[in-house]
């Protein structure tokens, strides 16, 4: 089924539903289907044709929701790019993937109209919450102000692209996710059966629209006919709980650095958020210390520990009853899907061994956008076609539960050894008074490379790097122990909170890095 269709069955449904809630605005599920044939209708005009392509430059609210329907319904293909881009990467976009529009916030337009130069071409501009007129472009508010007849272009199949996500790189051009109506129906679909969402359902989100586990999050409730509150970020957390109590939500998405912050909150408690029926973590490893403080604090809330990547939104969940006795492990295979563990020659490994993850489903992307090399390079022959080869290294336990390794090229050898970062992380969040940890490898002329620990500390709880060294040779093998300990106020983080210690390095970058998302 196409995305779009799920707009419009609700509308029919439920159409005074709230469907969209987004600072002082809330869209109801009819308005939402108006809203968005209306840019559909304006877009149908100026010329565009089904699988065109459509940027948008916007931040989380009610117009990023209208635009993605939108060009759903018009045919075209969804290209959603962080708003911090700057404006030569998104010129390089721009010569790759030629959009026919762009949908844009007004305090972004500077970004666009520069990108726009060095493409030396102009799309058609839509511009959303102008204080005035912009010469040649439209405005949002007043396309969906003005009541339009939208006819759907006749042949749309599930099997169109829907979405261009652009994965971060640490050089050149970011890669462009090519995934189908088909794609995103399939993941979604499964997402839906195993949190057991709902139209009852209210969904708070600060994860950007830019990004696979946020853009889940729009679609899934569509699909139940639930209700999505978008957040801008989580840089209050005292105000993103006021939201959650004052729109009695029932799932909140969290990453790692959000779900720290959260946790560590000292009023928390079921008393507080009632309503919270679930949360999920995916974007990296949440450290057993922050699950068993979500876990005691809010002990009515189901925990889901997930894995996945841009290429197939999502890979894997650990069932909540499962997180007790297996707090590392991101579980199994979503329904619907399968996942195996191969080792470099393409057999499977035994239990305990560490191989690559590959991934079979329908959720599967179809490609990278003109990069034929690096398609044919993950996507490979499996035995119900093509599987997606990941990159990750993963072990399963007897019971075939899945636990993440590392990523292949962030693996530290050191004194002949190979370290997962992961698993020295997680014995340095267990130190009392780290709020905050990253690992990474340092050359070394003797070792190869030797361990190097980033840490942001409370302050009162008087850490050395003395007392992190001992703490670490207590838990770990002596080449597992980190030989510098480097002490920040806090550690650089992607668009969506993700710890990353290159993300202060580029930070144009979208946070769809292949390997740890959605």
């Amino acid at each position: 089924m196409r995305i779009e269709t799920f707009i419009a069955q609700n509308a029919i449904q439920r159409p005074g539903k709230t469907a969209v809630v987004a600072g002082d605005i809330r869209l109801s599920y009819d308005e939402t289907d108006r809203f968005s044939s209306r840019i559909a209708a304006r877009l149908a005009a100026t010329g565009f044709k089904p699988g065109d392509r459509v940027v948008f430059l916007l931040d989380n609210g009610s117009e990023a929701v209208v635009s993605f329907f939108a060009t759903w319904k018009v045919g075209g293909v969804a290209c959603p790019l962080h708003p911090s881009i700057k404006a030569e990467k998104l010129a390089e976009i721009f010569r790759s993937i030629e959009p026919a529009a762009i949908i844009a916030h007004a305090r972004l337009m500077p970004i666009v109209e520069a990108a726009c130069d060095l493409f030396g071409n102009r799309p058609v501009i839509i511009v959303a919450q102008a204080a005035f007129p912009i010469d040649d472009t439209l405005s949002y508010e007043d396309l969906i102000g003005v009541d339009a007849v939208f006819q759907p272009p006749q042949g749309l199949r599930e099997d169109d692209l829907a979405l261009l996500i652009h994965t971060s790189g640490s050089t050149g051009l970011p890669k462009g996710v090519m995934l189908t109506h088909a794609n995103v129906t399939a993941a979604c679909t499964s997402i839906t059966g195993y949190l057991r969402n709902s139209a009852d359902d209210i969904v708070l989100s600060v994860l950007p629209l830019s990004h696979g586990y946020g853009i889940t999050q729009m679609v899934t409730m569509a699909m139940v006919g639930g209700t999505l509150v978008l957040e801008k970020s989580f840089a209050f957390p005292r105000v993103i709980l006021s939201r959650l109590q004052s729109e009695a939500v029932t799932g909140f998405p969290l990453v790692p650095a959000m779900a720290a912050l959260f946790a560590g909150m000292p009023d928390l408690s079921a008393q507080t958020l009632p309503t919270l029926r679930y949360m999920t973590n995916a974007a990296a490893g949440l450290p057993p210390t922050t699950t068993e403080r979500l876990q005691k604090s809010l002990p009515h809330a189901a925990l889901y520990l997930m894995y996945g990547q841009t290429e197939c939104l999502r890979t894997t969940y650990l069932p909540p009853d499962e997180v007790t006795s297996r707090p590392i492990s991101v579980g199994n295979a979503i329904p619907g899907t399968s996942v195996s563990i191969i080792d470099e020659n393409g057999l499977s490994v035994a239990a305990g061994e560490t191989g690559e993850l590959v991934v079979e489903g329908p959720h599967v992307m179809r490609g990278y956008w003109r990069d034929d090399a690096a398609t044919t390079t993950a996507l490979r022959p499996g035995s119900n076609g093509l599987r997606l080869h990941t990159g990750d290294l993963f072990r399963a336990d007897e019971d075939g539960f899945l636990y993440f390794v590392a990523r292949r090229d962030d693996i530290i050898k050191t004194r002949g050894e190979k370290v997962s970062p992961q698993e020295v992380e997680r014995v340095l969040y267990a130190l009392p008074g780290v709020l905050e940890a990253a690992v990474e490898g340092v050359d070394d002329a003797v070792f190869g490379q030797v361990i190097k620990a980033h840490v942001a500390a409370d302050p009162a709880a008087g850490l050395s790097e003395r007392l992190v060294q001992r703490h670490c040779a207590t838990h770990l093998e002596d080449f597992m122990v980190p030989k510098m300990v480097e002490f920040h106020d806090a550690l650089p983080k992607t668009a969506t909170g993700k710890i990353r210690l290159n993300a202060a390095k580029a930070p144009e970058a979208s946070d769809n890095e292949k390997g740890r998302i959605a």
